[in-house]
């Protein structure tokens, strides 16, 4: 009969599992070569794949964190090299690959060289749009840095030439690929900025990444910056991204593209000219136009405003004035007659004389004074008694006043 000891469940052994792995520091960051199959993007975002090769095959995962690592769309066949940490998934019990870095093997290094140079220089700031030249629109130069030979030079002319036939086109004969080319491409951009031209395209054709690998060194990107002339970078085809794109101050897709972007089209210039000069005589029409029927207003207002006519209008004023003055003159003294005749019948009925000539007297002590009451005058005072027609001289011989209670002579 079997003894049967340590008897552990299976989530303590896949545990045990789990941190023999974690505890290995070559599982923690390797990489590891193979072909892709079973690839699938998740609509979370995480990839799901398989690397596999003649002897063997392992489950991976990118995680949808980590897809900044990933610089190209991964496919089924492609041969690739996947940086990450091997661990156990403790549920299935099964390990497999957590992708943080995928690259195209045989490119692989140059792309790491790739995107690591891209990252410093960004951060140096070399990518900053404050940086960026404007690309004059007018040129009389352009400078070109290419190879004299292939598709991208006789694009460049041809297309240059059918936009403006009166812009320069001035080649520097690069070599654009192999160790001479890096020299060969900085001493280009220098020499057309000595001569001073406008703008200048630096570029070449098509093709992989160790044949355009001359635009992504330092000492390129360095000299596209530096240069107080625009450049327009212009390596490759549309897919096709190298440093120097970042780095110039426009990027074309194509060396066409960049020939239709450095030299405007002299048949739009010419439609442009055309269009204002249409738009400056309709103008000018216009102008003339109002200015005529300013003048003929300005007619009619002289007219009415002549002096003889402003003489005649001023005369109807005055005398219309006068009339208006007269009549209020005229409406004022006869308000004044009836306000005057008014006051004489009050004053009449007020004038001690009117008094005297309905039978009334007004009788004056000697110093003229009025003389209401009996103790005002004694007995032998002299007095003067007016009447309606003249003056009595008097004395007083007696003096009766007037009972209080009964008003009767005392």
């Amino acid at each position: 009969m079997i003894e049967i000891r340590n008897v552990y469940t299976v989530g303590q052994l896949n545990s045990y599992i789990k941190n023999m792995f974690t505890q290995d520091y070559l599982l923690q960051r390797l990489f590891v070569k193979g072909e892709v199959s079973n690839c699938k993007y998740h609509s979370s975002g995480h990839i799901y794949f398989t690397l596999k090769d003649s002897k063997g095959t392992i489950s991976c995962v990118m995680f949808a964190g980590s897809r900044s690592g990933l610089s190209f769309r991964m496919s089924e066949g492609q041969q690739v090299i996947v940086g990450g940490t091997v661990d156990v998934y403790e549920r299935d019990g099964k390990y497999q690959l957590y992708a943080k870095q995928i690259l195209l093997d045989g490119s692989g290094q140059l792309y790491e060289r790739y995107e690591m140079l891209k990252r410093e220089l960004e951060e140096s700031g070399m990518f900053a749009p404050e940086y960026k030249q404007p690309v004059p629109r007018f040129i009389k130069t352009l400078g070109v840095v290419t190879a004299d030979t292939g598709a991208a030079v006789r694009d460049i002319i041809q297309i240059a030439g059918r936009r403006n036939p009166y812009v320069q086109i001035v080649l520097y004969p690069a070599i654009v690929q192999g160790e001479a080319a890096v020299p060969s491409i900085v001493k280009g951009i220098r020499a057309l900025t000595a001569l001073g031209v406008d703008v200048m395209i630096v570029g070449r054709g098509g093709g992989s990444i160790e044949d355009l690998w001359a635009f992504n060194e330092r000492e390129v990107a360095q000299a596209v910056f530096d240069c107080p002339v625009p450049i327009i970078s212009a390596v490759g085809h549309e897919t096709d991204t190298t440093i120097i794109d970042f780095v110039a101050d426009l990027r074309a897709p194509t060396p066409s593209a960049a020939a239709e972007l450095a030299v405007t089209d002299i048949r739009e210039i010419c439609g442009a000219l055309d269009s204002g000069r249409d738009t400056l005589n309709r103008l000018m029409q216009r102008r003339i136009q109002e200015k005529r029927m300013q003048i003929r207003q300005m007619e009619l207002k002289l007219k009415v405003a002549s002096p003889a006519s402003r003489i005649r209008e001023r005369k109807m004023t005055v005398i219309s004035a006068e009339e208006r003055l007269q009549e209020r003159m005229k409406r004022l003294l006869e308000r004044r007659r009836h306000e005057l005749a008014i006051y004489i019948e009050r004053m009449k009925g007020l004038s001690p004389l009117e008094k005297l000539e309905s039978g009334y007297s007004y009788v004056e002590d000697g110093t003229g004074r009025n003389v209401r009451s009996v103790r005002q005058v004694r007995e032998g005072q002299d007095v003067a008694i007016r009447v309606k027609d003249g003056r009595i001289q008097a004395r007083v011989t007696r003096i009766l006043p007037l009972s209080g209670q009964t008003g009767e002579l005392c």
